[in-house]
């Protein structure tokens, strides 16, 4: 009975962070973009990755210079000299929310990458950011926003796309000192927190971001708060539509939630297991 039911909770944790909602729109607003300076095998593995052949999807290829354009105060360093992060965009049905699952990404969560896709403008779309060897991931931002213009047809807002290259930094650089998660968790609700009420005042903002770290028991130097602050002032001033923006950041959260407590339920369950093995062995062996 155990042993089903760790297979049954296993199974749900896979169905949480790989495999997402059926209800896809099949054949429509499926869009690759791959790096320009992958090699041929490398740009054959990516696809397989993807699950997709040439014949399958729309692809356009993604330059460093195209990285670059979207985000023009990063340095040499920051975007690096070629371009290899690929991603898949498939569009969702109305209201399933982003879902992103990252490969071969050192730095950059899934959580994170849809937090700043929700700033830019995308919704409802399941992504998947995959590179041949480990990078960094600061620069597939890029890939995405482009392959969701081209499946969708449309044009994001280009300040959101600006901005939303910008929160992405800022979280990765938050999460060095308090981990990928509570920065991840730490942006979001301040996002929500501000646009829902829309507050406006830069004071109002930065006690917000001060009161929701001290809620997550996490730890901001004045200079971290000065960051986000001056980001979610230019998220405040965006001319984009914060309901669609409150929906996707309450996808995203809920997801957040269902996989933490999914996790944790587990590890009980687990431990559960290892003490009953322990104690079978003891039996056995004295």
């Amino acid at each position: 009975m155990k042993a089903k039911k760790l297979l049954v909770s296993l199974f749900i944790i896979t169905l949480l962070m790989g495999i997402l909602p059926k209800a896809a729109l099949a054949g429509k607003g499926e869009v690759v973009s791959l790096g320009a300076d992958l090699t041929p095998e490398q740009r054959e593995k990516i696809l397989q990755e993807f699950g997709v052949t040439e014949d399958e999807v729309e692809i356009i290829v993604v330059t460093i210079q195209d990285v670059r354009r979207h985000l023009p105060d990063a340095t040499v360093k920051e975007t690096g000299t070629r371009a290899y992060s690929s991603a898949h965009v498939k569009l969702m049905p109305e209201g399933d929310g982003i879902f992103v699952q990252t490969h071969n990404i050192s730095l950059i969560t899934g959580e994170m990458y849809a937090n700043a896709l929700a700033t830019a403008g995308v919704k409802d779309a399941e992504i998947k950011v995959a590179a041949p060897f480990k990078v960094t991931g600061t620069t597939a931002l890029t890939g995405i926003m482009m392959a969701f213009e081209e499946s969708t047809g449309r044009r994001l807002n280009e300040e959101a796309k600006k901005t939303a290259n910008e929160e992405l930094q800022i979280t990765q650089d938050i999460s060095e000192d308090i981990g990928k998660e509570k920065a991840t968790e730490l942006i979001q609700k301040v996002k929500t927190e501000i646009l829902s009420q829309d507050i406006k005042n830069p004071e109002d903002m930065r006690q917000v971001i001060i009161n929701i770290a001290n809620e997550l028991g996490v730890k901001l130097s004045e200079e971290q708060i000065d960051q986000i602050l001056k980001l979610m002032e230019k998220i405040s001033k965006l001319d984009i539509n914060v309901d669609s923006i409150l929906n996707q950041l309450d996808k995203i959260g809920k997801n957040l939630d269902i996989v933490k407590n999914t996790i944790q339920e587990n590890k009980g369950i687990l431990q559960r297991i290892i003490d009953a093995f322990l104690g079978w062995l003891r039996s056995i062996f004295g």
